[in-house]
């Protein structure tokens, strides 16, 4: 039976989202029309999903925030969403014209019609490579040894739309001669830092989250001590989380948008420009910044959605 820790209903998640957007008025959505066709609303809302249980994504992603409404000229409204369904819902709707995504969950929204155009994707450090891993976790001293026993076993995932919580984890189950679904207990604990806990605790058998949360996150805010988990198995480099914006925009502001995500929203540029104050990191996972990519960037998404045949990869 698959049981679930931490997930609000995507549909319960959404109407949260669209509830606090509505508040903002008409200016939030894409009703404001540009000179040079589509839409120039007064207010840009900024959606994104936090990896972890978080209440200072806003604070991570403000140095930003502040820089897009300096070079847009635009009031920018950040919301942080429960998960990623709530997000693609609210680009599908018009509701956000910016949105920080997980790889997945760009490719799904696309399959699903979203207006929507990848500009950048988050990279840790300067010149960085745009990408990142899927760990397969144990706990230290565990009886798991390898991917083929987590068969039978409550295995923890993230979210059901996440690339390196449950896609990624699905396509090295099967390669095992397992089905994610009937061959193993799913339990979605709701973001990476709730798996790896949940592994840690015991409470799951095994499990699967991003690199950075195993490696460094929790090991620097004091929730996980080195040496608790063991690491099975590590992903091939999957596509950084990309950034993208509405292409129900003007010709213009997408690419003001676009020059901004690519140029300026990075340590360098929000430090020299005033945005940032003392120490700074850019987003969710404290980045530096953003690589230019584009939608054929995520084609290996969609390879690894047609090797798995996961429903969550062509859900209408």
């Amino acid at each position: 039976m698959k049981r679930t820790l931490r997930r609000v209903l995507p549909a319960v998640a959404a109407a949260v989202l669209f509830a606090a957007l509505a508040a903002c008025g008409e200016s939030a959505s894409t009703a404001g029309q540009g000179g040079g066709g589509g839409a120039d609303p007064d207010t840009l809302v900024f959606a994104a999903v936090p990896s972890e249980q978080t209440t200072t994504l806003q604070q991570n992603f403000q140095p930003v925030l502040d820089m897009l409404g300096k070079v847009t000229g635009k009031k920018i409204e950040f919301r942080q969403a429960t998960n990623y369904a709530a997000v693609i819902e609210a680009q599908l709707s018009g509701q956000v014209q910016i949105a920080q995504y997980g790889p997945l969950s760009y490719v799904i929204a696309k399959s699903k019609g979203a207006p929507i155009s990848a500009v950048g994707a988050q990279i840790t450090a300067k010149g960085a490579a745009p990408g990142y891993k899927s760990y397969a976790i144990t706990k230290a001293g565990s009886p798991i040894k390898s991917l083929k026993d987590f068969a039978g076993k409550n295995i923890c995932f993230v979210d059901p739309d996440s690339t390196s919580g449950y896609l990624y984890p699905s396509a090295e189950l099967l390669q095992n001669g397992i089905n994610p679904t009937t061959g193993v207990h799913p339990i979605f604990a709701g973001g990476h830092d709730a798996s790896v806990l949940e592994v840690a605790s015991g409470r799951c058998d095994a499990g699967f989250a991003e690199d950075s949360m195993v490696d460094t996150t929790l090991i620097q805010s004091g929730q996980l001590k080195p040496g608790q988990i063991t690491t099975l198995l590590k992903s091939e480099e999957i596509p950084g989380s990309p950034v993208a914006i509405s292409t129900t925009l003007s010709p213009q502001l997408q690419k003001t948008l676009a020059d901004a995500f690519q140029n300026m929203a990075n340590v360098d540029y929000l430090t020299a420009n005033g945005f940032c104050k003392g120490a700074c990191t850019i987003g969710d996972g404290g980045g530096w910044g953003y690589a230019p990519v584009d939608d054929a960037f995520y084609n290996t998404i969609r390879q690894v959605c047609d090797v798995t045949k996961n429903k969550s990869c062509t859900q209408a």
